[in-house]
């Protein structure tokens, strides 16, 4: 048990570096593809850059979101298993009422 744990865990370390290399690569990947839009239809405004910035900025916040909004949905699932409990005749038992 203790070793599925310790898989978990370093599965979880590893999405969780990742994140900043996710974020880096939305946020300057969509800044140059939008330089390279507004270079190829000879904008000077930077439009593109701009827009392709926040939309960039949006999704990797979005990846942060959704990994910490798993993370909390885990720790939740497990405090709930932690406080509850099935009796063998199939009643729930509240592990705080007993």
């Amino acid at each position: 048990m203790e070793k599925d744990d310790n898989k978990k865990l370093v599965l979880e370390l590893a999405y969780a570096s990742s994140l900043g290399i996710a974020m880096v690569v939305a946020v300057f990947g969509s800044l140059f593809l939008g330089a390279y839009i507004d270079k190829k239809l000879g904008l000077k405004s930077h439009i593109f850059a701009l827009l392709f910035l926040v939309i960039g900025i949006i999704a990797g916040f979005r990846n942060y979101y959704h990994f910490f909004k798993r993370q909390f949905k885990d720790e939740a699932a497990k405090s709930v298993a932690k406080k509850v409990s099935v009796k063998p005749d199939g009643k729930v038992r509240d592990s705080e009422k007993n």
